[in-house]
């Protein structure tokens, strides 16, 4: 490894928002020899905090931590409206009321105060360039090395411009939300679509940052590739969602282990930001109108995803994974990370 806090094997668990991404997560992975995020999105900052100090009286293992950083508020509220009204027969069939659209920060600030006060070595962060304050804030703060979530080269000379340690380069088969620093509604897919092991080739070619690489990984061979491309570690997040320390609900796991879907595709009708699923009844059905409005439709449709999941309705529920999710398995985290790093070689 050419980062020295990197853990013993260049295998990372990805943070998953929402839910998935546990302390019990992290520590596994960690006692593994990888490295676990913890994910501080839609987390309050007093959550952020217990989780750590779980964490931190489970693991001595070196850990990361990822925040979301906010963009602009440019939703159009009149598209949101119109876009509520499609979705409200929905809720009516889940007993639910839709949620109260609004654009927060996720408490940035907040978490940061909390972090500051326990021991990450590394913190990322997705959703939008950083400037080269907050980098230097995070390091002055909490002692940990800064990384920057890019999808293209552009993404990549920012954040390296800002001071950033590391580039967690996320390609174009990514499960979850993509990490474009500004989403380009007159584009399906909200901007460059780059497959990760040529978005690896194009960054190191301008930058000497390190390059983390994430995107449908899911194999020994996907992680000994991506390292043999020049990327000094492989992050994989759709890998671990059916691990049995992940917090992924029981209506996702069962999609993704009874192979249900047929194949993934990049929606906003989740949550009003690109993001790869599983395609079911609710994509088919949502994603051609839904707009661009981030964090705003993640609020209004977060009663309908948390019913559709307590329901066991796969049909409606945000079931986020990267292009290789059907070697998803059971295995506990610890037996996930050896095996792969048996089979890449490491």
């Amino acid at each position: 490894m050419t980062d020295e806090l990197l853990s013993t094997l260049p295998v990372i668990a990805a943070p998953m928002a929402g839910g998935p991404s546990t302390p019990a997560l992290v520590a596994e992975v960690g006692r593994a020899g990888g490295l676990g995020f913890l994910a501080a999105g839609y987390l309050t900052a007093e959550a952020l905090g217990r989780q750590l100090v779980e964490l931190e009286d489970m693991s001595e293992s070196a850990y990361g931590v990822n925040l979301f950083l906010s963009s602009p508020d440019s939703a159009d509220p009149a598209a949101i409206d119109a876009y509520a009204d499609r979705l409200a027969p929905v809720a009516a069939e889940l007993g639910v009321e839709l949620g109260t659209r609004a654009w927060t920060d996720d408490a940035l600030e907040a978490k940061i105060a909390v972090l500051a006060g326990h021991r990450p070595a590394y913190i990322s962060l997705t959703f939008a360039a950083p400037s080269s304050e907050l980098v230097a804030q995070l390091r002055r703060d909490t002692g940990a090395r800064v990384i920057a979530t890019v999808t293209s080269v552009d993404e990549a000379r920012q954040a390296v411009a800002s001071g950033v340690d590391l580039l967690c380069a996320q390609g174009m088969e990514a499960g979850g939300h993509r990490g474009i620093f500004q989403d380009d509604s007159s584009q399906p897919d909200g901007g460059q679509m780059v497959p990760v092991r040529d978005l690896i080739r194009q960054i190191t070619a301008v930058t000497g940052t390190p390059v983390i690489a994430a995107g449908g990984l899911s194999t020994g061979a996907d992680i000994a590739a991506v390292l043999a491309t020049g990327a000094v570690a492989a992050q994989l997040g759709t890998a671990f969602l059916c691990t049995p320390e992940a917090g992924t609900s029981r209506t996702h796991r069962r999609a993704l282990l009874d192979r249900e879907g047929t194949r993934t595709v990049i929606t906003r009708a989740f949550s009003g930001r690109p993001a790869r699923a599983l395609e079911n009844a609710f994509v088919i059905e949502h994603s051609a109108e839904a707009p661009s409005g981030y964090p705003q439709i993640h609020h209004l449709t977060r009663p309908l995803r948390v019913a559709a999941a307590a329901q066991g309705r796969g049909d409606l529920l945000h079931l986020w994974a990267g292009t290789g999710w059907q070697h998803v398995t059971e295995e506990t985290a610890f037996t996930l990370v050896r095996r792969l790093a048996a089979e890449a070689g490491l």
